[in-house]
């Protein structure tokens, strides 16, 4: 499942034939509001900003919601909006707030008392039974292998519907993970981060059912825009690269958009 940070990739995501897209937080913030992923967008913002994508593409979206944007009593208010944006689930994460990414040191964890009080309040808060929430657990930076284990298992218990074990180290782990811990399990499969780089095949061989890529499509984009303004300032004009750019042909069908006809999904001039 490839991340995105707006609407456009998410159609991108659509049309090269993924079965869903996942909502990166650090996407969001880095590529909106040129923020950190420290956990700084408000609730209003991401299920705004989350509910563009989810409504650009028929295929489920699954959103990144932080700490759930306050503590249990909030967490319900969180589910009630990313419903009603359109969202098909989101992951909760046990870190205390600011968080920060789960691949850097200097993580603190909440207790698991509280995550799961946080993890009750979400799942009683659902309308839609088949909204999924997925419980992200950060222990294993900070405890230890086993201590990620322990908590997975409490929040099974406390009724998620998914377990995201962040930052697992090796292979073995992994494996691992998914003998102890009996439920759907999420990979995070980030870039430059602690764990090793699987593949979809191998993960799923594993036991793990949703993997996600969550920033690989916006890294790709930074790096060829910084080469390209780069290039851009020193030539003058973009001429260079006009075979690398999408044409305005290839936009129009990713948005679905056909001028001549004045047609765009949700509105047809001729019909």
């Amino acid at each position: 499942m490839p991340g995105v940070p707006n609407a456009s990739m998410a159609r991108q995501v659509e049309r090269a034939g993924f079965d869903a897209v996942y909502i990166s937080g650090a996407g969001l913030a880095n590529c909106t509001a040129g923020l950190p992923d420290v956990g700084l967008l408000t609730l209003n913002e991401v299920a705004t900003l989350a509910g563009f994508i989810a409504q650009a593409v028929r295929i489920p979206a699954i959103v990144d919601a932080d700490t759930g944007f306050g503590g249990a009593e909030n967490v319900g208010r969180t589910i009630y909006e990313l419903e009603r944006a359109g969202l098909a689930g989101c992951h909760l994460e046990d870190q205390e707030f600011p968080k920060r990414c789960g691949h850097l040191a200097g993580k603190r964890l909440v207790g698991t008392d509280e995550m799961t009080a946080k993890l009750r309040a979400a799942v009683a808060a659902k309308r839609d039974r088949d909204f999924l929430v997925i419980a992200r657990t950060d222990s294993r930076a900070m405890e230890n292998f086993d201590g990620a284990v322990q908590r997975a298992n409490a929040y099974v218990a406390a009724g998620a519907d998914a377990i995201f074990p962040e930052a697992l180290q090796t292979k073995e782990e992994f494996r691992d993970f998914a003998k102890e811990v009996q439920a759907p399990l999420l990979a995070n499969m980030t870039e430059f981060g602690k764990s090793p780089s699987l593949s979809v095949q191998e993960l799923g061989e594993l036991g793990y059912r949703i993997v996600i890529f969550p920033q690989s499509a916006f890294r790709v984009s930074m790096k060829t825009t910084d080469e390209f303004f780069r290039a851009l300032k020193d030539a003058g004009t973009p001429d260079g690269w006009l075979d690398r750019m999408q044409t305005r042909k290839e936009l129009y069908e990713t948005l679905e958009y056909d001028p001549g006809a004045e047609s765009w999904p949700g509105y047809d001039a001729q019909g």
